[in-house]
């Protein structure tokens, strides 16, 4: 590092790290292990790891098999790794937890032990059927509470009981209802529930692409593309809060929690912005909003992404494709937003001596990359999510011995397949409980009755429509993981906005952006919260500045559900430019409407008229986008017209 050379190091270290995630997200408060227990759960993950790689290279198991022993695996580890407590801060594995990692293995085993069975049963289901099923459902709601919290099992308990006591419920909502035995083994021994298409996805493709990003950061990728977006960007107006834009949205390659990435790039991002003169709340909500975007950004995008293919019908490479232009335009609008309070506040950015050689940067590590281009070319080509994110990881392996500092030794292969596991238990338990939600909302014909609801609040306006879907969408989100988060409302509420005229994967993606945005939306912005641990600021005002700087992540849906175009449903070339141009000015008339600041301070007037100017320009019709871009453009002259003049007085 030169003389003068910010240091890009971490000020968190590790442990610190760890403390501030395990405090804001569940997944990672788990059991810190030693001894004999600490090398059984190595092994077991390891084993886990290496039968989903075994599928991916040889075929996958019959269904039930393949699902049932990927949620057992799941239960097992869950139960010895997380205490039944969150506040429970002792590593000893308790007895009851024995008992229940044992119990999980029974009911799982049994599914693979008596699959011909149970098959030819087909539906009349034994005793021993229905007391298996019972436990089942109580074991995955419980490892689901400890892993992902307990507003989604709230919610999935709820609709057990609806199930049962249908005929109690008022108007549409009635049903006969259905007995404990038809419940549950529904939950468990059909492929409709628990066992369905989410975990169906999650011990396929889910798993494969978390045991990639493991082998990415093992070979120091993420670090690379901080230091690298720091060296592009951190000499610019507020430099450091736009290198933190860049390096999440390139993290989101690597990263599908919000938490997790605020924690990682933000350990370097914040001190940095907070070096240069950025109040601490605006530096932690800057990281935050940025980092909840990462899981929106293509190749990898979240794990929701990859359960999209399956409600959808839609390849995954369309589905990447079709979301890279919304993902530029979220963190388009955040970009705008940083380098606005930046001129507004008159902050620099670093020197250029103090910053790391992008170029020198590119030349030594370029291959670091190269992964991500193996699975991107592969996607294209039109192989298999499973084959593509297979070589992904060979390749991950194989680069990383291009040079001494990279390379991985045989620790690291296998920390690598340990810690690919233990990042895919949130997301497995998180998959076999909206299960249970999709099998009821499928037994009971809730779903239809849902869509009927939401048709006769909104009177078939699509706007309306799309309002009450957002807000379900954040409620949701603000205790429930994405990835359930989305399962729950593309089951039910995207069915709606399809019927109303919006194509298929805007509807979709709609609802998957608004249940990210829940992790930077106030009062449970869990990034921001997260974010104002490393900064030492206030949490709540660091989760409303974050959902001010986010507006963007409010907006940009409503943008592609009436611009299908910047989806790429039935576009040309010259549609999507303009479609992109429109949003884009509309972006930059809302981010000076929100701040206050285009060329100069706005008053109140003008504030007014950009956000007016932004709305318009939001609608697809010509005379809305002209009227737009003509009042943005009137008040734009009226800044720079009005900046020279201050400009003049302040040099006489």
């Amino acid at each position: 590092m030169a003389k003068d050379q910010v240091n890009l190091t971490p000020e968190l270290d590790e442990s610190k790290q760890a403390e501030i995630m395990a405090k804001y997200d569940r997944e990672f408060a788990y059991r810190k292990l030693e001894g004999i227990m600490a090398k059984i759960i190595s092994v077991v993950a390891i084993a886990w790891a290496l039968i989903q790689l075994r599928t991916a290279a040889f075929g996958v198991f019959p269904t039930t098999i393949q699902r049932g022993q990927h949620v057992g695996f799941a239960l097992f580890l869950v139960f010895i790794l997380y205490p039944m407590r969150k506040s429970n801060r002792s590593n000893k594995i308790s007895w009851y937890d024995y008992i229940l990692a044992a119990l999980a293995i029974v009911v799982t085993g049994y599914h693979v032990v008596y699959y011909q069975p149970i098959i030819h049963r087909a539906g009349a289901y034994t005793t021993t059927d229905i007391y298996i099923s019972i436990l089942a459902v109580i074991l995955v709601i419980e490892a689901t509470r400890r892993v992902a919290g307990p507003i989604l099992v709230s919610v999935a308990s709820f609709f057990l009981i609806y199930a049962y006591i249908g005929p109690m419920f008022p108007g549409l909502l009635s049903h006969r209802g259905y007995a404990i035995p038809r419940i549950a083994t529904y939950m468990w021994m059909s492929t409709e529930a628990i066992l369905g298409i989410p975990v169906g996805v999650s011990s396929t493709f889910i798993f494969l692409f978390l045991v990639f990003a493991t082998f990415l950061k093992k070979t120091g990728i993420g670090n690379w593309l901080t230091d690298l977006a720091m060296g592009v960007a951190g000499g610019a107006t507020g430099g450091p809060a736009k290198a933190a834009v860049i390096a999440s949205a390139s993290q989101g390659t690597i990263s599908g929690s919000s938490v997790a990435n605020t924690v990682g790039t933000g350990s370097v991002t914040i001190p940095l912005m907070k070096s240069i003169g950025y109040k601490s709340e605006f530096a932690a909500a800057t990281e935050a909003a940025a980092s909840t975007g990462g899981q929106l950004m293509p190749p990898v995008m979240g794990a929701a992404a990859f359960i999209m293919t399956e409600f959808t019908g839609l390849p995954y490479i369309t589905i990447a494709l079709a979301a890279s232009i919304p993902a530029l335009l979220y963190f388009t609008g955040i970009f705008i937003m940083v380098h606005l309070e930046a001129k507004k506040q008159g902050l620099r950015g670093l020197k250029r001596s103090e910053l790391p050689n992008p170029f020198k940067l590119i030349k030594e590590k370029w291959f670091l990359a190269l992964p991500i281009v193996v699975i991107v070319w592969l996607l294209i080509q039109g192989k298999t999510p499973m084959l593509a994110a297979l070589w992904a990881i060979i390749s991950a392996i194989a680069v990383s011995y291009i040079r001494k500092d990279t390379r991985l030794k045989v620790r690291d292969l296998f920390e690598g397949l340990e810690e690919g596991a233990r990042s895919a238990l949130p997301v497995a338990m998180a998959c076999a409980t909206a299960g249970i939600i999709v099998g009821i909302v499928t037994l009971t014909g809730l779903g239809v009755k849902f869509s009927t609801g939401i048709l006769i609040l909104s009177g078939g306006n699509v706007y309306l429509a799309m309002l009450f879907t957002m807000f379900a969408s954040i409620i949701l989100g603000m205790g429930m993981p994405t990835t359930a988060n989305y399962i729950v409302q593309a089951t039910i509420a995207a069915p709606v906005l399809v019927e109303l005229g919006i194509p298929v994967i805007a509807a979709h993606l709609f609802v998957f952006y608004f249940g990210i945005v829940a992790d930077i939306t106030p009062p449970v912005a869990l990034a921001a919260f997260a974010g104002s641990g490393i900064a030492g600021s206030n949490p709540f005002k660091t989760g409303v500045q974050a959902s001010k700087l986010a507006f963007a992540a409010y907006l940009v849906p409503y943008i592609f559900a009436t611009n299908p175009e910047l989806v790429l449903v039935d576009t040309n070339a010259v549609e999507l430019i303009l479609a992109l141009a429109t949003a884009l000015i509309g972006m930059y008339a809302l981010a000076g409407a929100v701040s206050g600041y285009l060329k100069t301070n706005a008053r109140a007037w003008e504030r007014l008229a950009l956000a007016a100017g932004g709305i318009m320009l939001v609608n697809p019709s010509m005379w809305s986008n002209g009227l737009g871009i003509l009042i943005t453009g009137i008040i734009f002259a009226l800044q720079v017209t009005r900046a020279k003049k201050e400009e003049t007085s302040v040099i006489l």
